[in-house]
C-alpha cells in the first residue's frame, strides 16, 4: 500500500475547504456586484431621461408643439435615445442610433430591456413626462406628453461586475498560497515533537532499551499519553526479554548440569572393570539423571504452553474448584501414604471458576506436591476453599520446614531453588511455582506466600469466581 503524509493531507483539506469557500465567496460576490451594479445602472438610466426630458421646451410655434432645445447634446456620446411628442412625431434622437418603432419597444417601467444598436448591445428604459406649452396662459398652459427611449451600453457595467468578481478570485487564490504556506511552516512546527517521539523510538533496540522523552513531549498533552504508553510497553518488552534470556540462561545451565552428571556417571562406569551389581546401580543412577533432564524439559512446555494460553471465557470452561481439588488429591495420595502426612479438604459447595479444568488441577497438584515433599510425617496439610466477594480462594498450609525470608521474594522465579542439594533430592527443578504463577496471571487471577522457618508455609490462591451456572450446564461440565 502507498505510503502518504499526513501533513500533505491536512494541508491539501484545509486548501479545498478554503477553495469551496472561495468558490462560495465568488458567487456571492458575482450575485451581489451584478444586483448593485445594475440597480446603478438603472438609476443612472432613469436619471439622465430625466435630464433629456429637461431638454424639452416649447417651440412658439402657431401648432403648440415641442422640441429639443440642444442641451441633450451634453449626454454621452456612447448612450442612445429618442424622444417622441403625443403624435409619436420624433423630436430628436442621438446620432449613433437610427430609431425605434415606439410600439417594438414594451420597456415601459423602472426595468431595462436589452436592445442592440450596431455591434453593441444596449440597456434601454422606455418613459414619458409632461410638458407644458404657453404656461403663461389663462389656463396654465397647454399639457404635451413627451415619450423618451433612452439607453446605455452594458458593456462598461458587466466589465465592473467582472472586475469585482476577479479581485475576489484573485484575492482568495492569494490567500489559499499564503494559507498553504503558513499551514506548512505550521505543521513542520507543531510536528517536530512527533518526529523527536518517533526518532526516539527508533533508537530503541534489544540490546538499548532506553527511552527517555523529551520535556516538549511529555508537555504535549496530544503526545503525553503516547510516550507513557510507549514507556509502558518498552518496559514491559525489557523485563520479558530479560525474563526470557533468564530463563534460556538457567534451563541451558540446568540442562548442562543433568548433561555432566550423566556424563560423570558414564565415565566412573567405564573407569575400571565393575561388577554386575556396580554396572547395575550406575545405571540406575544414569537412569535417575535422564528423569531429571524429562522433568526440565517437561517443566519448561509446561510453562510455555500455559504462557500462551488464553483466559478462558465460555461455559465450556467452567470448572467446579471441590472436583479438581478432590482430583489432585486423589492422584496424589500414593505420594502422601508413603510420606505419612495426611491433607485435609475443606471445601465449599458449588463454587465455580471459568478457567480450564487442567490448568486448575495441575495449579493445585504443584502447590500441594511442594507441600507435601517440604512436611515431616504426622505434619497434617489443610486445603480450604471458599467465596470471598466475586474471587475464589483456595489455600494451602504445611506446617513443615517453611522458607526464610531472604529466600522469599524469589519463590516465583524460574529454577529458583533456595536449598539446590535439597531440591535433587526431591527431584525438583525449580520449576513448579512458577508454572503456578504464569497459570494464575493467564486468569486474571493473584497467588501469594507467606512463611516462617520451622513453622510452615500458607499459599493463598485467589481466581474471579462465577456465578453458579444453571442445572443443564452443571451437569454437562460435571
Amino acid at each position: 500500500m502507498k505510503p502518504y503524509s499526513l501533513k500533505r493531507r491536512l494541508i491539501a483539506t484545509v486548501l479545498l475547504i478554503e477553495l469551496v469557500s472561495a468558490i462560495c465567496v465568488c458567487a456571492l460576490a458575482f450575485g451581489y456586484e451584478h444586483h448593485a451594479r445594475f440597480r446603478s445602472f438603472e438609476i443612472m438610466l432613469h436619471g439622465r431621461a430625466d435630464s433629456l426630458l429637461g431638454a424639452v421646451q416649447d417651440a412658439e410655434d402657431s401648432h403648440d408643439n415641442v422640441m429639443l432645445d440642444g442641451t441633450e447634446a451634453n449626454l454621452p456620446k456612447s448612450d442612445i435615445y429618442e424622444v417622441w411628442d403625443q403624435n409619436l412625431r420624433v423630436l430628436g434622437k442621438s446620432p449613433n442610433w437610427n430609431g425605434i418603432d415606439p410600439s417594438s419597444f414594451s420597456g415601459h417601467g423602472r426595468k431595462p430591456q436589452r436592445i442592440s444598436a450596431g455591434d453593441r448591445l444596449y440597456g434601454a428604459i422606455r418613459t414619458s413626462g409632461m410638458r407644458m406649452v404657453d404656461p403663461g396662459d389663462k389656463g396654465g398652459g397647454i399639457p404635451r406628453t413627451v415619450q423618451i427611449v433612452y439607453g446605455s451600453p452594458l458593456e462598461p457595467v458587466w466589465d465592473s461586475v467582472w472586475e469585482a468578481v476577479e479581485f475576489y478570485a484573485w484575492s482568495s487564490i492569494l490567500l489559499l498560497l499564503l494559507t498553504g504556506a503558513v499551514m506548512y511552516w505550521l505543521l513542520n512546527r507543531e510536528l517536530a515533537p512527533l518526529r523527536e517521539l518517533a526518532e526516539q523510538a527508533t533508537q530503541v533496540s534489544v540490546a538499548s532499551w532506553t527511552f527517555q522523552p523529551s520535556t516538549r513531549v511529555t508537555r504535549t498533552t496530544e503526545l503525553a499519553p503516547l510516550a507513557e504508553a510507549l514507556q509502558t510497553l518498552l518496559g514491559g518488552l525489557e523485563r520479558s526479554f530479560s525474563k526470557q534470556r533468564q530463563f534460556v540462561g538457567d534451563a541451558a545451565h540446568e540442562l548442562k548440569t543433568a548433561v555432566a552428571v550423566f556424563k560423570s556417571s558414564l565415565q566412573l562406569l567405564t573407569m575400571k572393570p565393575r561388577t554386575a551389581a556396580e554396572y547395575q546401580a550406575g545405571l540406575e543412577r544414569c537412569h535417575s539423571d535422564c528423569e531429571r533432564m524429562e522433568q526440565i524439559v517437561a517443566g519448561m512446555l509446561t510453562l510455555a504452553r500455559v504462557e500462551e494460553s488464553k483466559p478462558a471465557e465460555d461455559e465450556s470452561s467452567i470448572t467446579d474448584v471441590s472436583i479438581s481439588l478432590r482430583n489432585v488429591i486423589q492422584q496424589l495420595d500414593s505420594l502422601a501414604q508413603v510420606r505419612r502426612v495426611p491433607v485435609h479438604l475443606s471445601a465449599a459447595n458449588r463454587l465455580f471458576v471459568t478457567m480450564d479444568a487442567s490448568h486448575l488441577e495441575l495449579l493445585c497438584s504443584n502447590l500441594l506436591a511442594n507441600a507435601l515433599q517440604h512436611s515431616s510425617p504426622g505434619q497434617a496439610i489443610e486445603i480450604v476453599t471458599r467465596l470471598q466477594d466475586s474471587w475464589a480462594e483456595i489455600e494451602f498450609t504445611d506446617h513443615g520446614d517453611g522458607i526464610d525470608a531472604a529466600s522469599l521474594p524469589f519463590v516465583f522465579d524460574r529454577f529458583y531453588r533456595s536449598d539446590p542439594s535439597r531440591s535433587r533430592r526431591t527431584g525438583g527443578a525449580g520449576l513448579g511455582l512458577s508454572i503456578c504463577q504464569a497459570i494464575v496471571n493467564s486468569n486474571r487471577g493473584s497467588i501469594q506466600i507467606s512463611s516462617e522457618v520451622g513453622q510452615g508455609t500458607r499459599v493463598l490462591v485467589r481466581i474471579p469466581s462465577l456465578q453458579p451456572p444453571t442445572p443443564e450446564t452443571l451437569t454437562s461440565v460435571l
